[in-house]
């Protein structure tokens, strides 16, 4: 049996390792160079020359830059959120700790200037700073009872200030919520007696008021049926009739009987009296 033999380039076979050798080094000098940046959604990059911001914001998307020049710090412009605590006084001297949750978002259009001047701890370098002076500025504008009874309005106190300071450094309050207030002791213990005293006062004048409409109900009541009385009254003196009706109205059908001193029985007549 005769074999046919496929006849080849005597060049075809190292053009093609060429052509691969080609890619396999593309490759890999993508991925040493790594020249493609992707930001993800909800973020921004930073463009850095030589490690040094160039003020250059990448969007979302994919990005080129240039190799070993270049380098890119991916930024969070999502809301996130911050909880702290702190420590102030009321403005009649009470001692009160509050702590305060944070929603806030990096200002997309300002995120160099944050990793510039700030890097990517900004939470406890500026936000939790933030919080305290915000809230022993705005705790000493109410009293401690004020703290509890106004309290949507001391929140928007403090939010207000957070949002002044916070601003400059290129982060956005959206949202600040209060989730305690806790006194001292003392305070908390007189608070509750006076709750306490309130309640009692309360019912003791709902009380009263039961008592009173009560009363007055009993007095309506009965002169009502006074009322009822003297119109009877007035019925009978006017018509003698009546008190023989009445009688009959009232008789059980069975005749009364009076035993004599002889021990007869005796029947009484009543024909007279029924008329």
């Amino acid at each position: 049996m005769a074999y046919m033999k496929r006849k080849t380039s005597p060049t075809g076979g190292f053009n093609g390792l060429k052509l691969g050798t080609w890619v396999i080094a593309f490759v890999l000098i993508i991925m040493t160079l790594n020249p493609i940046v992707i930001v993800g959604p909800g973020e921004r990059g930073v463009v850095m020359e030589w490690s040094a911001v160039t003020g250059e914001i990448f969007t979302e998307g994919m990005h080129w830059k240039t190799p070993i020049v270049e380098n890119v710090q991916i930024m969070d412009v999502r809301t996130q959120k911050y909880v702290d605590s702190a420590n102030s006084a009321s403005r009649d001297l009470q001692d009160v700790t509050t702590e305060v949750a944070l929603n806030y978002h990096l200002n997309p259009e300002r995120v160099d200037y944050v990793f510039q001047t700030l890097g990517t701890q900004f939470g406890d370098r500026v936000i939790a700073p933030a919080i305290e002076e915000s809230v022993k500025a705005s705790t000493a504008q109410f009293t401690a009872e004020e703290l509890i009874t106004k309290r949507a309005q001391a929140k928007d106190t403090i939010k207000m200030n957070l949002y002044e300071r916070l601003e400059e450094y290129g982060i956005i309050v959206e949202t600040v919520s209060i989730t305690n207030f806790e006194f001292s002791p003392e305070f908390s213990a007189a608070i509750e007696a006076k709750v306490t005293a309130k309640e009692r006062a309360l019912q003791a004048e709902n009380d009263l008021i039961r008592i009173k409409t009560e009363a007055q109900q009993e007095i309506a009541m009965a002169e009502a049926e006074a009322k009822a009385i003297q119109i009877k009254g007035d019925a009978l003196k006017q018509n003698p009739e009546l008190v023989q009706l009445e009688w009959v109205n009232k008789w059980n059908g069975n005749l009364p009987q009076f035993m004599t001193a002889g021990g007869t029985n005796m029947l009484m007549d009543v024909s007279n009296m029924m008329g």
